[in-house]
């Protein structure tokens, strides 16, 4: 199984420090957010991803190279200013990923999930990870009932940005085109295509300057222990 990383985005909300720096490079625990999930990746087991790229993205290229120094291949996907949003972005990379469903997550999350822990074998149109509602988004993203991702539940879960998917939810989308992940994925659980699995280990998306301190904290007493 292939893997795709998100590593497009501008993270407005973490300047001034991505001013300067891609958000998926910014240090947790001294190594750079993207890092952390490459090496989670290799031990799953997986070793070709793709990484896509917009914003500052030569840097992410220069600092990662062809991925040797972990063992893996990588392949980059170079978006145009301002990106192509997620399900652009996915659509664009379709080529290098092939016909098979793919490990997807966003380079901008730490966590200690194990990748392995993901269904070898889905027939779903997408397997999601969801966790516990954080405080910088209480209502959460969707239900999740016996497996199967509802479009709401009692409680709604947090979709953490890590899930498999099938190439051909994006098969209406042209390539090229900016287009959000949210409505795909909205219309395929609607029709029951979906299923998930709830994570209740440390999950923190790094999208502003206190939870990028929150996540570094989290990995230096990780390593303590």
């Amino acid at each position: 199984m292939k893997a795709m990383l998100l590593a497009a985005g501008r993270g407005e909300r973490l300047r001034p420090l991505t001013d300067h720096t891609p958000k998926p490079l910014l240090k947790v625990g001294g190594e750079a957010l993207i890092v952390w999930q490459l090496e989670k990746l290799k031990r799953a087991g997986i070793s070709e991803v793709v990484i896509n790229l917009a914003y500052l993205g030569e840097q992410i290229e220069t600092y990662l190279g062809n991925g040797s120094t972990w063992g893996l291949s990588i392949e980059y996907s170079r978006e145009p200013p301002g990106a192509l949003e997620t399900a652009g972005g996915i659509r664009q990379a379709l080529n290098w990923l092939g016909d098979a469903p793919f490990v997807l997550a966003n380079a901008d999350v730490w966590t200690d999930f194990d990748f392995a822990l993901l269904p070898t074998h889905s027939q779903s149109l997408a397997h999601l990870v969801l966790v516990e509602n954080r405080p910088h988004h209480p209502q959460g993203d969707f239900g999740l009932l016996e497996g199967r991702v509802t479009p709401s539940g009692e409680p709604n879960r947090t979709y953490a940005g890590i899930g498999i998917y099938a190439p051909s939810l994006f098969e209406s989308l042209a390539r090229g085109v900016r287009a959000p992940l949210a409505p795909l994925l909205r219309a395929a659980i609607a029709d029951g295509a979906v299923t998930g699995q709830l994570w209740t280990g440390q999950w923190i998306d790094v999208g502003t300057v206190e939870r990028l301190e929150e996540a570094d904290l989290a990995r230096r007493l990780a390593a303590r222990n």
